[in-house]
């Protein structure tokens, strides 16, 4: 499995509603979490998943070639 730098930074719907849905909630917790217990880690990783559950995009997901959106 090679993972694709150009499609990486192509910006293309790759996660699905569901999907978006536990990502934006787990960020939210994990970001009020970071703010009590005053960690960085925490914090950063609640912001990666509350933007990438926003946008639909997921770099990571476009570079392995991985798509969770319903196409029917």
């Amino acid at each position: 499995m090679a993972f694709d730098y150009k499609r990486m930074i192509k910006f293309e719907h790759n996660v699905g509603e569901k999907e978006k849905k536990y990502r934006l909630y787990a960020g939210a917790a994990l970001f009020l979490v970071s703010i009590f217990t005053a960690s960085i880690a925490l914090l950063l990783v609640g912001i990666i998943l509350i933007a990438t559950g926003y946008s639909g995009f997921c770099p990571v997901y476009g570079g392995l070639n991985k798509n969770t959106c319903n196409t029917n």
